[in-house]
């Protein structure tokens, strides 16, 4: 029996989207071969009592926000906003080592290499990710992320390639999860998008338990934007 592996959490919904935060650990879609957990699409397609159309994915061992179109012109219309570079996203992600300068830019070509691992390559598409450091801790930082473009495993390709992997990231920078952390601490926490003419949709998804939790251990003590006391 295929069950949901928590309760959907919703975040914004209007007649046209839905914004859910994804736990750790859940497929946004259905992957390859059975599984016993609900994929997110599902879980939001029963919510809303039709079918929720996908206009951009979250990795599954990332948690955060994922937004559904409720409709087929809904969703070309977001889709071409995803495509030309127009929704604004933003993601938190801790990552080993201290880190250097307060932020920067990450202009690296990507490319996938095969078994759906991805990697800096001059023959690659076009990726850009911008960053900045929040908080410096002795083995690790926090940083807030910024992708422009949208490539598969983008911002955990470009912070391992400056030698910088997320914690808890066992495909990327080494065999066993980065920093004993029992999941990728990387969480999507922000969007912004056109709605209409002259209005912007922006929907923030806080930090999860768990990883929360996490940054507590490591020694973050506060997420001000978020009015957040770890």
């Amino acid at each position: 029996m295929i069950a949901p592996v928590k309760p959907l959490n919703v975040l914004y919904e209007d007649p046209r989207l839905i914004a859910v935060s994804k736990p750790a650990g859940q497929l946004t879609i259905p992957g390859r071969g059975p599984s016993l957990e609900e994929p997110l699409r599902e879980q939001v397609s029963a919510h809303i009592g039709g079918k929720a159309f996908v206009v951009h994915r979250l990795d599954r061992e990332a948690s955060g926000l994922v937004l559904f179109a409720k409709d087929a012109e809904t969703h070309r219309r977001v889709s071409q906003q995803f495509e030309s570079r127009r929704v604004k996203k933003t993601y938190l992600a801790l990552v080993l080592g201290p880190a250097g300068p307060a932020g920067g830019t990450i202009d690296s070509p990507l490319r996938e290499f095969g078994s759906g691992r991805m990697g800096v390559d001059p023959r690659g598409k076009a990726s850009l990710t911008r960053y900045r450091v929040l908080e410096r801790l002795p083995k690790a930082a926090l940083l807030e992320v910024m992708p422009v473009t949208g490539r598969r495993h983008q911002i955990r390709v470009h912070l391992y390639s400056i030698g910088h992997p997320i914690l808890g990231d066992a495909r990327y920078g080494n065999e066993r999860p980065v920093g004993n952390a029992p999941r990728l601490m990387l969480h999507a926490c922000r969007m912004a998008l056109e709605r209409g003419p002259a209005d912007t949709l922006t929907v923030t998804a806080p930090p999860t338990e768990d990883f929360v939790r996490i940054l507590k251990d490591c020694g973050v003590h506060s997420l001000p934007e978020f009015d957040l006391l770890i």
